[in-house]
């Protein structure tokens, strides 16, 4: 049974940097379909963040790009999050999720695997 757990988040002010770790217990990190970030606010459905596949494509959300930065250490089973330049509207809940779906990366549907979240909050 593969676990996903989150750490890393924290407060900052805006412009502030953090980055999640997310460590994948269990055989199956090299084998899912996709490793994705997501982030929830309240009332709200998970937005997609960022993601890696397992043919090596990396995706993101136009919101982030050129700020965070998505790898993975396959020899760990750990996947990162690196969020630079950060912004209040980027304050939530982060979470990583895994599928073995070949279907629209941000569909939160789609993933069968989650961690239980990291809380990120930017301040102005």
């Amino acid at each position: 049974q593969d676990r996903l757990v989150e750490s890393g988040g924290g407060s900052v002010e805006a412009g502030g940097s953090l980055r999640l770790s997310c460590a994948h217990s269990g055989p199956s990190f090299g084998r899912f379909w996709a490793n994705t970030w997501f982030r929830q606010t309240p009332g709200k459905e998970p937005e997609g963040v960022a993601t890696q596949r397992r043919d090596g494509v990396i995706l993101y959300a136009d919101s982030v790009k050129g700020r965070f930065t998505i790898s993975a250490d396959y020899r760990w089973k750990t996947l990162y999050l690196q969020m630079n330049n950060l912004r209040p509207e980027d304050t939530a809940t982060y979470y990583c999720a895994a599928t073995f779906s070949t279907a629209v990366w941000h569909s939160p549907v789609e993933y069968t695997h989650w961690g239980q979240g990291t809380q990120v909050t930017v301040s102005s």
